[in-house]
């Protein structure tokens, strides 16, 4: 026989349910909410390392004492870490790509031999790049654009070879820069007021600016006071560590010639072109290197020519050339300038300034039909390891002849977040305007974050900044201050090109494949940012994730700091593999909360020299 139930207990059983189903809806409401506030764990442990740690002295940073280990809990791999040994004390200013006994291979015709030329796999380096004896923190903005330390760069060939010039001079244990260069001796300040009496350069409206065979950069330098920020760029030649000096100043720069190949920069990029004794042969291969200088300068933009054979006729004797040869170099610069239809501004001493028209109408009205080829190519932007062409970039389609090709930019710092014109004109294909101002949005709220985690992310001690996957600059937008430039790089197999879009916010950056060596000198980043750049690379046959790592550790100062944001389990492989680059690691949450898959992983390059046996942080 069944046993009755009694129907009170049911009616018991079933309130005691529901108060139990309405308490966990209760419980997952609060928990959701309080992950959401911005206080899940990522914060709280981001906040514990942020008052528990000194971050003035990075290397001492401990994240280990800070996370439980969670994240490292996924990882059930017990296969070790490779240890990466230190290279050989002469490889201590190795730069993979323009190796000078690689150059000296290549033929020097068109300075073939000072492009990039990259080792193949079974030459690669698979150790850490030293620093030199010695070797110390460069010093703040802006005593750096003045001073470096001797230790960091010891190379006194500059100081005799451009004495006169002032360069650059050697005192005591630092190099002294004071601001001169080969054509403006009396200082960069004084040169750039000549250029800016015909040039708009106070106004915001020259933001972005190149400079072809830079030296020490102190044009840039200067320029950076007129909140005007320069690329500059110059080969790897008998001129010893030119560039290096610029970056260990603070100073935007790359190793790069104009040669045969294409510049790594977008069509359209910069406001202002310039070459002061630059050694660019202008006048020859029918203009291709003005023409190459055109593709880059905006519509609108300007091109500064100071040095030979500008004023010819005065210096011959001292530049100690035939007056007929200059005669006919600025003959053939001035005749192609007209082809490309840049208007002459300005003539005067050794400097003169045309200007690029801003459209192609304006220039049909006043031209004959001697006019150089128009290229063929429909992507003025697709630029890497491309060949060099003797042809003009064609405009941009305009509807009269006062509208600005490729649309009007406003003056910065207006330019920074204001609707770039190739997002509003559609050209960047899966990137609308909501698209960009979501992105600006998301970056500003990372960026927070990362300053929760490292509290001097801005505070001057980080002054050379790159973004190894840019995006839309976003990351350097939310960053951007007087004390600290980004080299924002765009990937060349990123799924977008994006980089047109950086130079359109007065950023700059360029391109780059990370399988191979980056166009600068060791030690010469403070901070570098890796968003979802092994996710981007995890499937790529060309390279593996620890080359990629041992490339931003030769660039990475000691004491330098990395932050990655990617996927946890490529995180986990990361901090595997760092820990035997004389890295110290830590994963952090998404500031999201710990439920998030994409993680933070932050990490400090410890203090070690050439001759250092014991790799440890100082």
């Amino acid at each position: 026989m069944a046993t009755r139930i009694n129907s009170s207990d049911n009616r018991t059983r079933s309130s005691v349910s529901i108060f139990i189903v309405i308490g966990l809806c209760c419980f997952f409401y609060i928990l959701g909410a309080w992950q959401k506030s911005g206080f899940g764990k990522g914060d709280s442990i981001a906040l514990a390392i942020t008052k528990q740690t000194d971050c003035s002295i990075l290397s001492n940073l401990n994240f280990e004492t800070h996370h439980g280990g969670d994240a490292g809990a996924i990882d059930d791999s017990d296969s070790k870490a490779p240890v990466f040994e230190p290279c050989d004390a002469h490889y201590t200013d190795y730069t993979p790509c323009q190796d000078q006994n690689r150059a000296m291979t290549f033929p020097r015709d068109n300075m073939n031999y000072r492009e990039r030329h990259c080792p193949p796999e079974e030459e690669k380096l698979h150790c850490l790049i030293p620093a030199p004896k010695g070797y110390v923190t460069p010093f703040p903005w802006p005593k750096s654009r003045d001073y470096v330390p001797y230790a960091n760069a010891p190379y006194k060939s500059l100081t005799v070879e451009k004495a006169v010039q002032n360069w650059i001079q050697y005192e005591g244990n630092v190099f002294r820069f004071p601001g001169g260069g080969t054509q403006f001796p009396q200082g960069a300040d004084t040169y750039i007021d000549q250029l800016a009496s015909v040039i708009p350069i106070e106004n915001g409206t020259v933001r972005t600016a190149l400079d072809t065979g830079c030296g020490v950069a102190s044009l840039g330098a200067y320029l950076w006071n007129r909140n005007v920020i320069a690329m500059s760029f110059a080969p790897r030649d008998s001129h010893e560590a030119q560039v290096q000096f610029a970056l260990e100043r603070g100073v935007p720069a790359v190793i790069g010639v104009l040669g045969t190949i294409k510049l790594p920069f977008p069509s359209r990029a910069f406001d202002m072109a310039h070459c002061s004794r630059c050694l660019i042969p202008w006048h020859g291969n029918d203009g291709m290197y003005m023409m190459e200088i055109d593709r880059v300068l905006r519509p609108g933009g300007y091109w500064v020519l100071s040095g030979p054979p500008i004023n010819w006729k005065t210096n011959y004797i001292s530049w100690q050339r035939p007056k007929e040869e200059l005669q006919e170099e600025q003959r053939k610069i001035e005749e192609m300038a007209k082809r490309l239809c840049w208007e002459k501004k300005h003539e005067k001493g050794e400097i003169a300034i045309w200007r690029k028209r801003v459209n192609d109408e304006s220039c049909r009205s006043g031209q004959d039909d001697s006019r150089a080829n128009i290229c063929e190519s429909k992507n003025a932007d697709d630029v890497w390891y491309k060949k060099m062409e003797v042809c003009v970039t064609p405009y941009p389609e305009v509807n009269n002849q006062d509208e600005v090709a490729g649309g009007e930019l406003r003056p910065f710092p207006e330019r920074l977040n204001a609707i770039p014109p190739r997002i509003a004109g559609g050209s960047v294909p899966g990137v609308s305007v909501e698209t960009y101002l979501d992105d600006n949005k998301l970056w500003k709220k990372h960026v927070k974050a990362y300053k929760k985690i490292n509290h001097i992310i801005d505070s001057g001690r980080y002054r050379n900044i790159m973004d190894m996957n840019a995006g839309l600059g976003s990351f350097a937008a939310a960053l951007e201050s007087p004390k600290l430039w980004v080299m924002n790089v765009v990937p060349t197999i990123a799924d977008k090109n994006t980089l047109g879009v950086i130079y359109e916010r007065g950023l700059i950056g360029i391109y780059h494949d990370w399988c191979e060596g980056f166009s600068t000198y060791p030690r010469t980043y403070d901070l570098i940012h890796a968003n979802g750049v092994f996710s981007l690379y995890k499937d790529n046959v060309r390279c593996k994730m620890e080359d990629i790592l041992l490339e931003m550790d030769r660039i990475l100062r000691p004491e330098g700091a990395v932050i990655f944001r990617d996927e946890v389990d490529v995180l986990i492989k990361l901090k595997k593999i760092v820990g035997g680059m004389r890295w110290n690691a830590k994963m952090v949450d998404h500031e999201d909360g710990p439920l998030v898959r994409e993680k933070v992983l932050v990490a400090v390059k410890q203090y070690w020299v050439v001759g250092g046996k014991n790799l440890t942080s100082s």
